[in-house]
């Protein structure tokens, strides 16, 4: 009798699992111990092995595609068996003990009956531990293209980064599933790949997503991708602002046609495709038609309208901006946020600075120098480096801290791990190497991941106190504002001396009043005593 086999659950946190590599195929003879599959969990790529003989009958769950534990994995049985019942449901089969509970739901395309031989589908990946959708930024292959395996099929923009998806297939690609500018759920019909001429007509429209179709597939046709494509706009030679799609523009651009002479009939006066392709070169232009109007009309009072222009721009959301303002709302929301702020001077932290930098091929930040204060205020005060769950806080031993950048669609937060471990020259030249592949959208996904706190610095742009939004699960955030030259009181007299203003935002559900003060005090003696951070 055929046996299924589900998604296993490899690791104590893993709630899904992605295929990474098959090493059998549908025909395969199957021993014990045999490695069905490459499996990424939220850990690792792992191994996974067979615990049954057999043939393997069916694969439920193709390279590049993700699933629940539990999910419909494979199905292992004797050579010509009829699995058709234990893919419709309908049957039950006697499981190893070793094996989860059988589960109903397959992340499949469609059943494998239907499907030409040799085609397989393609999905929206998994490429972060946070994405739940994903955006076509380009395609790098078009419909008909060959592909080889390991060849880039697109640029995926993610909730984090824009990151190259390579193809675990050989074939030809035979359909796309989401435009370029596109977004798509994790799982959804991204393409199809086979051997040429295959026809796979009812293969996207059968194909479900968790058993229902996805909405964001729709058909490659020239209508949809107008009315996806986002909007280009040009400046014409009055310097107002004209609207066209791209693929009005590239039409323009291959025939030669100005924008500027072109009547948009789209909304808000947008240049699609038909005002191209309808446009006379030699029809008189607006200007000059309007010119005409005023030559041959009577005269009339002319009524003073001052020049100007209403106009309002649409900026579709990216996938990062979508989920900064889901998680810091969900953060601010969630988490009872208070501020605790002090000001540190800043006067020896200079003067050390210098000194560290005279240094050959040394350059430190007053940046990395708060990292630094950190990393060792933290050791002292672990209450700080916690996270908040329902049924108990967790108190982190390791100091991961997280360097908010900003980038061109937003925030990330790369992850400086074992912070506390690092000299003042290796945080600084590992948050510019950082900082710096960030901006170029060229971070991996597990170079964002466990931080234990969070350090903002808005002092570069001549902010001195600001307080910033917790980053989840961290129970607490710093601001760090701008240096400031001032009138300070010391030894009785007043004297020109620079100050620096500290934020910390808390979880009050981890962090008293107290522990955060407590953490500021001494966060303020190693920034204004730089050599005792450094004992």
């Amino acid at each position: 009798m055929a046996t299924i086999v589900t998604m296993p659950r490899l690791s104590d946190t893993m709630t899904e699992g992605t295929v990474a590599t098959w090493l059998k195929k549908v025909g395969d003879k199957v021993s014990e111990g045999d490695i069905l599959a490459e499996i990424e969990t939220d850990k690792a790529t792992m191994e996974f092995e067979s615990f049954n003989e057999g043939t393997l009958l069916h694969i439920g769950i193709q390279a590049g595609e993700t699933a629940s534990v539990d999910s419909l994995l494979a199905i292992i049985g004797k050579e010509g068996e009829d699995i058709s019942p234990l893919l419709a449901g309908g049957a039950a089969v006697a499981a190893p003990t070793n094996e989860a509970p059988v589960a109903t739901e397959t992340k499949q395309a469609a059943p494998a009956a239907t499907l030409p031989e040799g085609v397989i589908v393609v999905t929206m990946p998994r490429l972060s531990d946070t994405m739940t959708e994903g955006t076509v930024a380009t395609w790098l292959k078009k419909v008909g293209d060959s592909v080889a395996e390991g060849d880039i099929l697109a640029e995926i923009e993610t909730d984090k980064a824009t990151m190259e998806f390579e193809s675990f297939n050989a074939g030809t690609l035979l359909y796309i599933g989401i435009q370029e500018g596109n977004t798509a759920v994790v799982d959804s019909l991204l393409a199809i790949i086979g051997p040429a001429g295959t026809d796979i007509s009812g293969v996207a429209d059968n194909f479900r997503v968790g058993g229902s179709t996805p909405s964001a597939i729709e058909e490659t046709t020239v209508a949809s991708a107008e009315k996806a494509a986002p909007i280009t706009q040009e400046v014409a030679t009055d310097g107002q602002r004209i609207l066209a799609s791209p693929l009005a523009k590239k039409i323009a651009n291959d025939k030669g046609i100005q924008l500027s002479d072109v009547t948009g009939s789209g909304e808000n006066g947008r240049i699609v495709k038909s005002d191209i392709e309808n446009f006379a070169p030699a029809a008189s232009s607006p200007t000059a038609t309007a010119q005409q109007s005023q030559e041959t009309a009577p005269s009339a009072p002319k009524v003073f309208v001052p020049a100007g222009e209403v106009f309002s721009e649409e900026i579709k959301n990216s996938q990062m901006r979508k989920i900064i303002a889901k998680r810091l709302a969900e953060s601010l929301f969630t988490a009872p946020h208070y501020n605790l702020s002090i000001e540190v001077t800043m006067d020896e932290a200079m003067k050390s600075r210098v000194v560290i930098n005279s240094v050959p091929d040394t350059k430190v930040s007053f940046n990395d120098m708060v990292i630094k204060a950190c990393a060792s205020a933290l050791k002292k005060h672990p209450a700080i480096n916690s996270q908040w769950r329902e049924d108990a806080i967790i108190i982190n031993h390791h100091v991961n801290i997280g360097v908010a950048v900003a980038v061109e669609d937003g925030l990330v937060v790369p992850v400086l791990k074992f912070t506390d471990a690092m000299s003042l020259s290796q945080i600084g030249a590992s948050v510019r190497d950082l900082a710096g592949r960030a901006k170029n959208k060229k971070l991996l996904p597990n170079e964002m991941e466990g931080s234990t706190f969070t350090v903002s610095n808005l002092g570069m742009f001549g902010i001195t106190e600001f307080n910033s939004i917790i980053n989840q699960p961290n129970s607490a955030i710093l601001s760090v504002g701008a240096i400031v030259e001032k009138p300070v009181v010391k030894n009785g007299q007043i004297v020109v001396g620079n100050t620096m203003m500290l934020s910390l935002a808390c979880d009050h559900r981890t962090i008293d009043g107290a522990t955060g003060a407590q953490f500021l005090q001494t966060l303020k003696q190693y920034i204004e005593n730089p050599v005792t951070m450094l004992a």
